[in-house]
C-alpha cells in the first residue's frame, strides 16, 4: 500500500471505567493500521485516534499506588519519580502517550504514528469536524 492511496478515519475511544492496559492496546493497533487488510509494517496507515475522558480509566491490582514513573533532566541527582495516582491527577495525556508509544516502532514511523494520537481529559474536544457520528465504546469496540 502506498501512503497516496491511504484514506484515514478519525476513531473516538471514550476511556471511561475501560482498562487501562486493554484501551492502549486498541489504541495501538488503530494507529498502526493492523485492523486494516491492506497492513503494510513499513508504511504509516493506521487512523487517527481521539481517546476522551482520559482521567476516568480504570487500574486493576495496586497499580496506582506501586506503580512508579521515573524523569531525568541529564544532570546528577535529577532523578523524579511520580506515582501512578499523581500522573494520572495531573497529567493524564502524558499517561497515554508513554504507554502507546512503547508499543509502536522505534523509529522515525514510530514517531509519526504517536502523532496521530489525540488525549483530552474530559468528553469536549476539537476534533467534531473530522469524526464522524460513530463513537467506540465498550459495547462496540470493532
Amino acid at each position: 500500500m502506498k501512503t497516496s492511496e491511504l484514506k484515514r478515519d478519525w476513531v473516538v475511544l471514550d476511556a471511561k471505567d475501560q482498562v487501562f492496559g486493554r484501551l492502549i492496546t486498541q489504541v495501538a493497533v488503530l494507529l498502526r493500521g493492523k485492523h486494516r487488510p491492506y497492513y503494510t509494517p513499513h508504511v504509516d496507515c493506521g487512523d487517527f485516534v481521539v481517546v476522551i475522558n482520559a482521567s476516568q480509566v480504570k487500574f486493576s491490582g495496586m497499580k496506582l499506588e506501586d506503580k512508579h514513573y521515573f524523569t531525568h533532566s541529564g544532570y546528577f541527582g535529577s532523578t523524579k519519580s511520580q506515582t501512578l495516582q499523581e500522573m494520572l491527577d495531573k497529567h493524564p495525556e502524558k499517561l497515554f502517550f508513554l504507554a502507546v508509544r512503547g508499543m509502536l516502532p522505534k523509529s522515525k514511523l514510530g514517531r509519526a504514528m504517536i502523532k496521530k494520537l489525540k488525549v483530552y481529559k474530559e468528553e469536549k474536544h476539537p476534533h467534531t469536524a473530522q469524526v464522524r457520528q460513530a463513537v467506540a465504546t465498550k459495547d462496540n469496540d470493532e
